[in-house]
């Protein structure tokens, strides 16, 4: 299955729970697509000690995981983006949809 997975937010327990259901779905033999909006961007900022949000992240792209981010919320923020949170496009948001056999969003 075409996994999307479309992630909203900037709450760090959702985040984990996010990465987390990716990489379960990786292990499960999917092929998994995660995109960051909105305040989803924020996301390598949220790391603790109780929601290790780096750590799933590395485990979701080391799984052939592929995360993609909204370039123009990254740009609001003052980010150019980074290896884990490539700058995207709505565009590559719209190919996520369209070619995903389901879509869940955190």
């Amino acid at each position: 299955m075409k996994l999307g997975i479309i992630m909203y937010s900037n709450d760090a327990e959702t985040v984990w729970n996010a990465f987390r259901f990716g990489n379960f779905s990786l292990n499960k033999g999917d092929e998994v697509k995660l995109f960051l909006l909105g305040k989803g961007v924020e996301y390598e900022s949220l790391d603790s000690a109780d929601f290790r949000i780096k750590e799933q992240a590395t485990l979701f792209l080391e799984g052939n995981g592929n995360i993609l981010a909204c370039g123009t919320c990254l740009e609001k923020r003052g980010s150019k983006g980074s290896e884990t949170c490539p700058m995207s496009t709505m565009n590559d948001l719209y190919t996520l949809v369209k070619e995903s056999d389901k879509i869940i969003s955190f």
